[in-house]
C-alpha cells in the first residue's frame, strides 16, 4: 500500500511538471511569435518583405532629405509676412523651396527664432514616414498572387550621428494560397550624417548668436565699400548714387559672404594666410560648411541723409567769409540700415543641411545679440495707442478723389494707418501734437501735413500728379554736356537731386521749388601752406596757478598745401512755382545757368559761392 501511494505521488508530479513546460513554451510562442515567424518565413515571401522594408529604408531617406534641405522641418511652421523695413519673412525662398529661418526680424520688429529640437524632427520624420508607408508600391508581388494587407502605421525614429534607426510597429500580413506570415514589428537603419550635419550647423548658429559674426563682417564691408564718415582736402562737393552704393555693397556682402569658412572640414594651411575669413568654429573633418548670400534675395538697404537717390556732401572753407581757413575740405557722415538673409549649408558628401539667418545692421553697428528665443526691440509704443477717430480725405488737383496709403509720424517713431478708399479713410490715429500725417500714391508725389491728432478730426490732403520731364541745361547761353548737380527742392513735396548728364530725367509735381544748379570743372588751383597761431589762457605754473593767475600760450597751427581738382564754375539758384499745366504739355525744362570766372586763388573761388548764392537762373518749359 505504500509504494502504490508513492506511485501516485510521483505521477502526480509528473503531471505538473509537464503543465509547467506547456505554459511556459505557450508564453514562450506567445512572447517570441513575431521573431520565430520571420525565422520560420517561406523563402518565396522574402522578397516580398524585402521589398518592404526596402520602401520603408527610401521613405525614411525622402523625409531625411527634406528635413536636410528645410532647415530640420518637413511640417514648415506657420507663414508670418515681412514688411518694407523688415523685408525677412518667415522663410527663405531658395530656388523656389521654402526653408524657415533660424533668425529673422518680423514685421512688427520682433526679434524670433524657429529652431527645431532633434526630437522634433524625429516626431516629423515619423509622421513622415508613417503617412507615407502605406502607399509602397508593391505592385509585382500582386501579380504574382501575393495578398498583402497593411495596419494603421506607428514610427519611431532614433537620430544619431552617422545614421537613423527606424522603428515600426504595424501588422503587415503576407499571404499566398495557404501560407500565411505576420510580421508585426519592423526595423531598418539608413546610413545618414543628420545628426552630425544638424549639430554642427546648430553650433554655427549659436556661435552667430553669441559673437555676431555675420554682422561684425557685414560692418567691415559697408566701410571698406561704402562711403560712411571721413574727411576729403576738396573744394568740390562729394556726390555719390544711393542705388550705385548699394548695388556695389550688395556684389561685396555676396563675395566676403562666400569667402567665409570655418575651422576643420576645408580648413588648409593655405587658408591661414587669410584668417580674417576664418569663422571661430571647429567642425569634424567629414564636414564643410559654405555661406550663402544673393543680392537677389529679399533685403532692405537704407542710408541718411540723402536728396532724393543723391548722397551729397558739401565742402567746408569755400564759402564767403572763410578766407582766413585758406584750405577747402568735405566732411561726410553717412548712416545705413542692411538686413539681408545669408544661407548656411553644413555637408558632408551628398548630404547638405541648410538654414538661413537674418543680417541686421542698424545705424551703422549690429543689431544687440539674441539671448532668448524671442525679444522686442524698441517698439513703436505711440502707435500701440491708436484711440482717436479720423477722417482723411485725398483728393487730386481736381478735386478727384485719390487712393492713397496713409502713415503716421510722431517724434522719431512712424507707422502705417491705412489706405484712402475713393479717396476716404476713416480710422483710429494714436494722439499726438503736431503730427506727421505723410500721404503717398503711385503716380502722386509724397504730401506731408502737419496735423494734431489728439481730438477727432477731419484732415483734406491735395495729391500732386508726378511728370516726367527731361533736363536740357546750358551754360552761357550754350549747350553744356558737362557734369552738374541739379536739384529741385520741394516745400513739403519731394526733393529731387541729379547728378547730370548721367541722369537727365526727373519727375516733377505741380509746387514751389528751389533750383539749383552747381557746375564744376577741372582745376589745378594751389593753395599754399599756411600757418596760423592759436592762443589760450592756461593756468601759470607753480604757485600762480593756486591762486588762480594764467597765461597765455600758443600754438602754431600749419596747413598743408593743397591741389584743388576741382571748383565751381557755374550756376545759380532759382525759387519757381511749376504749374500743373506747365508738366502736362512739356517734354523738356531748359535751364539756363551763368558761367563763372575760374578761379585762381582760395579768394576768388569763395567769391564763386558768393555769386551762386546771387545769381539767378532761366527757367523754360517746352
Amino acid at each position: 500500500m505504500k509504494s502504490r501511494g508513492l506511485n501516485n505521488k510521483a505521477q502526480m508530479t509528473i503531471f505538473i511538471v509537464v503543465a509547467v513546460v506547456l505554459v511556459a513554451g505557450a508564453i514562450t510562442v506567445f512572447v517570441m511569435r513575431d521573431s520565430l515567424f520571420d525565422s520560420a518565413m517561406p523563402a518565396s515571401f522574402e522578397p516580398v518583405y524585402s521589398s518592404f522594408l526596402l520602401c520603408l529604408e527610401d521613405e525614411t531617406r525622402i523625409g531625411i532629405d527634406v528635413l536636410e534641405s528645410q532647415g530640420g522641418y518637413i511640417e514648415l511652421p506657420e507663414f508670418e509676412r515681412g514688411s518694407t523695413q523688415m523685408p525677412f519673412s518667415s522663410y527663405l525662398d531658395f530656388l523656389g523651396n521654402p526653408i524657415p529661418y533660424w533668425y529673422y526680424v518680423s514685421q512688427s520688429n520682433i526679434q524670433k527664432e524657429q529652431v527645431p529640437t532633434e526630437s522634433q524632427m524625429e516626431e516629423q520624420l515619423a509622421s513622415f514616414v508613417e503617412d507615407k508607408i502605406r502607399g509602397c508600391l508593391l505592385d509585382s508581388h500582386y501579380q504574382q498572387g501575393f495578398e498583402i494587407i497593411q495596419d494603421v502605421p506607428e514610427a519611431k525614429m532614433e537620430i544619431n550621428s552617422d545614421s537613423v534607426e527606424v522603428s515600426l510597429k504595424m501588422d503587415l500580413t503576407i499571404s499566398r494560397l495557404n501560407d500565411t506570415v505576420l510580421v508585426k514589428d519592423h526595423k531598418v537603419t539608413v546610413d545618414s550624417k543628420l545628426g552630425k550635419l544638424y549639430e554642427v550647423a546648430k553650433e554655427i548658429y549659436e556661435y552667430e548668436q553669441k559673437s555676431l559674426f555675420l554682422e561684425n563682417y557685414a560692418v567691415d564691408t559697408m566701410r571698406v565699400y561704402a562711403p560712411v564718415d571721413g574727411v576729403d582736402l576738396d573744394c568740390a562737393p562729394l556726390v555719390w548714387s544711393a542705388e550705385e552704393v548699394f548695388d556695389e555693397l550688395k556684389s561685396a556682402i555676396e563675395a566676403n559672404t562666400m569667402a567665409l569658412k570655418v575651422k576643420g572640414g576645408d580648413f588648409s594651411l593655405k587658408q591661414e594666410e587669410n584668417k580674417y575669413f576664418i569663422v571661430d568654429v571647429d567642425v569634424p573633418s567629414d564636414v564643410e560648411v559654405m555661406f550663402l548670400n544673393s543680392p537677389e534675395w529679399a533685403n532692405n538697404f537704407e542710408v541718411n541723409p540723402t536728396e532724393g537717390a543723391i548722397m551729397i556732401s558739401k565742402p567746408v572753407g569755400n564759402q564767403p567769409g572763410l578766407g582766413a581757413l585758406g584750405f577747402c575740405y568735405v566732411p561726410y557722415h553717412y548712416v545705413y540700415n542692411l538686413g539681408y538673409p545669408v544661407l548656411a549649408q553644413v555637408y558632408s558628401g551628398q548630404e547638405i543641411f541648410q538654414f538661413p539667418m537674418a543680417v541686421v545692421i542698424r545705424g551703422n553697428k549690429p543689431r544687440e545679440p539674441l539671448d532668448t528665443s524671442a525679444i522686442d526691440l524698441p517698439d513703436l509704443e505711440i502707435c500701440k495707442n491708436k484711440n482717436t477717430y479720423f477722417q482723411v480725405n485725398t483728393y487730386d488737383n481736381s478735386l478727384n478723389p485719390v487712393n492713397a496709403n496713409i502713415s503716421f509720424e510722431c517724434f522719431s517713431e512712424s507707422c502705417k494707418i491705412g489706405e484712402t478708399e475713393d479717396g476716404i479713410l476713416v480710422t483710429e490715429f494714436p494722439q499726438c501734437t503736431n503730427a506727421i500725417i505723410r500721404a503717398e500714391a503711385g503716380d502722386y508725389g509724397a504730401v506731408k501735413v502737419i496735423q494734431s491728432t489728439n481730438e477727432e478730426g477731419v484732415i483734406d490732403i491735395l495729391m500732386n500728379k508726378l511728370y516726367e520731364v527731361e533736363i536740357d541745361l546750358n551754360l552761357g547761353k550754350i549747350d553744356y554736356g558737362g557734369e552738374a548737380i541739379i536739384s529741385f527742392l520741394a516745400e513739403g513735396g519731394k526733393s529731387t537731386t541729379i547728378l547730370y548728364p548721367d541722369t537727365k530725367k526727373v519727375e516733377l509735381s505741380e509746387g514751389q521749388y528751389e533750383i539749383q544748379v552747381s557746375v564744376y570743372k577741372n582745376s589745378s588751383l594751389k593753395l599754399q601752406e599756411t600757418t596760423t597761431q592759436e592762443c589760450v589762457e592756461i593756468p601759470k605754473s607753480s604757485l600762480g596757478g593756486i591762486f588762480g593767475l594764467t597765461e597765455e600760450k600758443c600754438f602754431d597751427i600749419v596747413i598743408p598745401a593743397q591741389i584743388v581738382s576741382n571748383v565751381l564754375a557755374g550756376g545759380g539758384t532759382q525759387k519757381h512755382y511749376i504749374l500743373e499745366d506747365d508738366l502736362i504739355g512739356a517734354e523738356f525744362i531748359e535751364i539756363g545757368a551763368n558761367k563763372f570766372p575760374t578761379p585762381k586763388a582760395i579768394e576768388e573761388l569763395q567769391v564763386n559761392y558768393l555769386l551762386f548764392e546771387e545769381t539767378g537762373l532761366e527757367v523754360n518749359f517746352r
